[in-house]
């Protein structure tokens, strides 16, 4: 409990400014003695000192880091929040001798944090993987072999090695190899691109076919996955934390009753002198304003409603981040594996010489054998298995394509520099957001397949959701092509788009985005949803970060505040309506509290309530506000 601040925001705390904190262990032996406490303080008037021993024993085990966190903040100059007016309300309880009252406020507290951290906890370990982008080692290049090393180690110059399936450790040249590279997650690019022997490669992209040999361009410090993670560490540090909640609450909540509460001990005796009854009615006026019902339901509201997400697959680490939700404005997507699968479709066949079906035949067979994305995707659309034996030769042209002998054929598949190579005219490029696979036949065009990252099902409904929720503005902000983005944008009736960004040209847009909506609305919110490496650092920037969890990168599930285990957009108006009800509830249970409170405190001032009919009400209070509260996990 000790990391997390208070009451549901999630984030990290110095630990030169660590919050109080209870052990299971220690709430746990807490709440029994407290229940011993009460069987002894009913029983015979011998056993009342033995309770006030184990009532003030529940008190210092669960508030004396809150009375010590008190007055450390009082030398800072901090005293209006939840541990000052604690401290006081239970110290009053204690001067006018009512041992139970005291524990017991202290007692509840920390289990209505208990419930908070408990639910910040369960996101946070369904959410596998730290951090995975930053390479542990590279395979150095060693007389006779590899040596693993860290990537500190490794110097400019030095040649190292990439295996199929690694992620590039370090930005480099490549110098010996053919393969190809998914950058995706890097720069937002659905079309894998192919590394040869010249070729300048980022760090942070994955080699999914041949072994290469790459010469380190740079120290790992200024390679493109360091830089990454120092922009994550740089928007985090400007990202302003939010206040908890209850905090907030609080702030204003604390100096009200305080000053009331000195006021009541000090102006009635002025004109009739009777101090001691006066100091009495102020020091329990003080007692029954500590919000006992408020410091557990809201807590457990959050609690419950971080439940209730994480039943339909959206993890949200944090009472904050459903906050933040609920006064969601402005929605900022990047393109490939968010509102796109990031797997390429054949969305058109141009045929022109051929019939159509014999045309996908032809490239079918060609591409039978390759592994790479467009070849599986021509697979996809043909609707029968290639006839191996109908295959005479087959070669693949790195980067470019394949050649293939089919029923005594020569057939050509792939992009335009291989049918340039091959000197088979084609007709102009039209102007599509798509990327061409070109055909050629005895050494004559035949036609071209359009490949395309398509969306996934039901974004555009998800999209008129999100409109009809209030979600007033979105736009777009990929690395992509600027036609395919612009594609997307337009199919999905998209505000704006950006593209193609670098990820530092992402946080930039985005601040700009939430300088303009936080000028305009303070109280609302922006959201970013991302999936890539490349969305990290953003998504550290926004008001909240929603990252795909799925297909997500282990960097972008670490920076978000919100993860959509199924990648599914629809989850975000899901989150939305969960947050928006969580809230509300909270509401509820704070005006209830706060109303019922205030007539108690009439009462007490006049002095027609008794502390202990006032304790009464408020665990009352607190009881049905804990029934509202789980309202929230429905």
């Amino acid at each position: 409990m000790g990391s997390p601040c208070c009451c549901s925001c999630g984030c990290q705390k110095r630990a030169s400014d660590t919050e109080p904190d209870v052990s299971p262990r220690r709430l746990m032996v807490s709440i029994a003695l407290f229940a011993l406490g009460v069987m002894l303080k009913l029983m015979s008037e011998e056993a009342q000192p033995a309770a006030v021993m184990v009532f003030m024993t529940v008190y210092l085990l669960t508030g004396w880091s809150v009375v010590c966190y008190t007055f450390r903040n009082l030398l800072r100059g901090r005293v209006f929040n939840e541990h000052f007016l604690m401290t006081v309300a239970t110290f009053g309880a204690f001067a006018l001798g009512d041992w139970a009252e005291g524990a017991g406020v202290m007692l509840f507290w920390q289990i209505g944090e208990a419930f908070q951290e408990r639910a910040v906890a369960r996101s946070r370990k369904l959410i596998t993987g730290l951090m995975a982008i930053r390479p542990e080692k590279v395979h150095l290049v060693r007389e006779g072999g590899t040596e693993p090393v860290p990537p500190e180690q490794v110097a400019v110059g030095q040649a190292f090695q990439v295996f199929p399936g690694e992620r590039v450790p370090l930005d480099g040249t490549v110098l010996s190899g053919e393969s190809t590279l998914d950058c995706s997650a890097l720069t937002g690019e659905s079309l894998p691109q192919q590394a040869a022997k010249g070729s300048a490669v980022l760090s942070g992209s994955i080699n999914l076919t041949g072994l290469l040999t790459l010469r380190a361009d740079k120290v790992f410090h200024e390679s493109a996955v360091a830089k990454i993670l120092a922009l994550m560490a740089e928007v985090g540090e400007r990202k302003a934390r939010a206040e908890a909640f209850i905090t907030r609450f609080a702030r204003i909540y604390t100096p009200i009753v305080t000053f009331c509460a000195l006021l009541l001990a000090v102006v009635p005796p002025l004109f009739s002198g009777a101090w001691g009854a006066w100091i009495y009615r102020a020091l329990t006026f003080l007692v029954i304003s500590c919000p006992c019902a408020l410091v557990i339901s809201v807590p457990l509201t959050f609690f419950a409603g971080m439940g209730a997400a994480s039943r339909r697959g959206i993890l949200v680490k944090g009472g904050h981040a459903l906050e933040s939700l609920a006064m969601l404005r402005t929605l900022v997507f990047d393109k490939t594996g968010t509102l796109t699968k990031g797997i390429f479709e054949i969305t058109r066949v141009i045929s022109p010489a051929l019939p159509e079906t014999k045309l996908m035949e032809l490239a079918a067979h060609a591409e039978h054998a390759s592994t790479h994305p467009l070849a599986r995707a021509i697979l996809r659309r043909y609707p029968n298995t290639p006839e191996i034996n109908r295959i005479q030769a087959i070669e693949e042209h790195a980067g470019i394509g394949v050649s293939a002998k089919i029923d005594g054929h020569a057939v050509l598949v792939g992009n335009r520099r291989l049918m340039e190579q091959a000197q088979v005219i084609l007709p102009d490029a039209e102007a599509e957001a798509g990327t061409p696979i070109w055909i050629a036949v005895d050494g004559r065009y035949a036609g071209h397949l359009i490949a395309e990252d398509t969306l996934k099902p039901g974004t555009p409904e998800t999209l008129d959701q999100l409109r009809a929720l209030g979600v007033k503005h979105m736009v777009l902000l990929s690395g992509d092509r600027a036609a395919a983005a612009q594609k997307v944008a337009d199919e999905l009736h998209l505000d704006g788009v950006h593209a193609p960004l670098l990820p530092a040209e992402k946080v930039e847009q985005t601040e700009a985005l939430l300088k303009q909506l936080h000028s305009e609305a303070p109280a609302a919110t922006l959201a970013f949803v991302g999936d890539g490496i490349n969305d990290a650092p953003v998504l550290a920037c926004a008001d909240v970060g929603i990252a795909m969890g799925g297909g997500g990168s282990d960097a972008a599930i670490e920076a978000a505040d919100v993860v959509l285990m199924t990648d599914d957009p629809k989850q975000i108006a899901d989150a939305i309506r969960i947050a928006r009800k969580t809230l509300r509830i909270a509401q509820e249970n704070i005006a209830f509290a706060i109303g019922t409170k205030g007539l108690i405190l009439l009462l007490s001032v006049c002095g027609f309530a008794s502390l202990w009919l006032a304790v009464f009400a408020d665990v009352g209070v607190a009881f049905l506000a804990i029934l509202n509260a789980l309202r929230a996990l429905r």
